[in-house]
């Protein structure tokens, strides 16, 4: 069902919004959730992103649910658990916010905290998060910060400074929001975020790792991080020259790319480019993620401006054997002309320098020359993938009678 946050729902909304409350529910589709309705308490309220996301018509076919119970939210996890299957998790104990997994859906449940509800919601980091729909007896909206104007509006806004203070990491999460909503942050916010900025180095790394994730993979991140540099957001972890490399990134020219290999593109140039290797580390990205970032800035770093017609054939085939899988990162540095050449020849999965291989496999090698395991099937594997790369190997029997003249000039050196 499509829901469309227009001037007339706005209008309802001042008035008693039920219509488009009940709307809202039925289009998130409960009927589907992995438990009924009725499993829950009285009292019980929706939060957070499934409301906001359905509000700006962003559809997630398993919506993102958060509850708030009046109490006791670790042992419904649990019962539901218990009648449905799957896992009850205690986030939180001093809190008392748990999760329940089951299949694909993680559905987390808190305890109400504060004097009421109200003053649960006041306790969250922006206005547009601090909307509740009230699930029986009838759904309505609870919106004690003007979110659902803020919503309408597309602003975010901060809901107290204290909050930032109590969970730093929301500084960063409403960074990461305007990367993937394109909301207008307000400029009092801007202020506050700005101001406590050097608090995030108290969270947890992981926590910032998954904001940071998603916040590169915004459609609107390359707003959103010249300001992330400019608030020193990052700086223990970043690199000094990253606001000069962000000015000199356009991407006005990416018409070339495909949506995919844009998708491919940019989360890895914009994550290489802000955070150095050893704050990749400590934030804890992967060893696969971390090598891919690296590779990328050194490659950048010898872009002659000619697209590395300098290069020599083995540093030219090792450019391709480095990048094979992420090259449209390192082709978005290119003149557009020559994107156009790159990407063409990077889609054809046959091009042997694109897509660099042996034509002959290791174990077909060591049969052929009945040779021990060692370090020179490698060599020999890099020089005939070097050959065909370069158009001077035409067919399989050409790769083995060359194999064959590379083994008697280097078979001393391989014993």
């Amino acid at each position: 069902m499509h829901i469309s946050f227009s001037s007339e729902d706005q209008n309802s909304i001042k008035g008693n919004g039920s219509f488009l409350a009940k709307e809202l529910l039925g289009s998130l589709q409960p009927e589907i959730w992995p438990f009924l309705l009725e499993d829950l308490p009285i009292g019980t309220v929706l939060v957070g992103g499934a409301i906001r996301d359905r509000l700006l018509n962003n559809y997630n076919s398993i919506p993102d649910l958060d509850f708030v119970v009046p109490k006791h939210a670790f042992q419904i996890s649990k019962d539901l658990a218990k009648r449905y299957g799957g896992t009850a998790v205690h986030l939180d104990q001093h809190r008392d916010i748990a999760r329940y997994v089951i299949n694909d859906w993680k559905i987390d449940i808190a305890s109400q905290i504060g004097k009421d509800l109200n003053d649960d919601l006041l306790r969250r980091d922006f206005t547009i998060n601090a909307i509740a729909l009230n699930i029986f007896p009838t759904p309505a909206f609870i919106d004690p910060a003007g979110g659902l104007d803020d919503l309408h509006n597309k602003k975010l806004v901060a809901i107290s400074e204290q909050n930032f203070i109590d969970d730093p990491l929301r500084i960063l999460r409403g960074l990461r929001l305007v990367s993937e909503l394109n909301l207008k942050l307000e400029s009092q916010t801007e202020s506050l975020l700005k101001k406590n900025a050097g608090l995030l180095n108290r969270v947890a790394s992981e926590r910032i790792k998954v904001e940071l994730e998603r916040l590169v993979q915004g459609p609107w991140a390359n707003d959103v991080i010249p300001l992330v540099i400019k608030m020193g957001l990052l700086r223990p972890w970043s690199l000094s020259n990253n606001e000069e490399y962000f000015h000199s990134l356009s991407l006005k020219n990416v018409s070339s790319f495909t949506a995919k290999e844009l998708k491919i593109a940019l989360p890895l140039v914009r994550l290489s480019n802000l955070l150095s290797v050893e704050g990749l580390v400590k934030l804890g990205f992967s060893k696969k993620t971390i090598k891919s970032c690296n590779l990328l800035k050194n490659w950048q770093k010898r872009n002659d401006g000619l697209s590395f017609r300098g290069l020599n054939e083995v540093d030219r085939l090792q450019l391709h054997i480095d990048l094979e899988n992420h090259l449209p990162a390192l082709i978005l540095m290119l003149q557009t002309i020559d994107q156009k050449i790159w990407l063409e020849r990077w889609r054809d999965l046959s091009d042997p320098l694109f897509h660099p291989s042996s034509p002959i496999d290791g174990n077909t090698l060591k049969d052929t020359f009945d040779a021990p395991e060692g370090p020179w099937i490698g060599a020999l594997i890099h020089f005939l993938s070097k050959e065909r790369a370069f158009g001077r190997l035409r067919n399989r029997e050409e790769a083995f009678e060359l194999a064959r003249y590379w083994w008697e000039h280097n078979k001393p050196f391989c014993d």
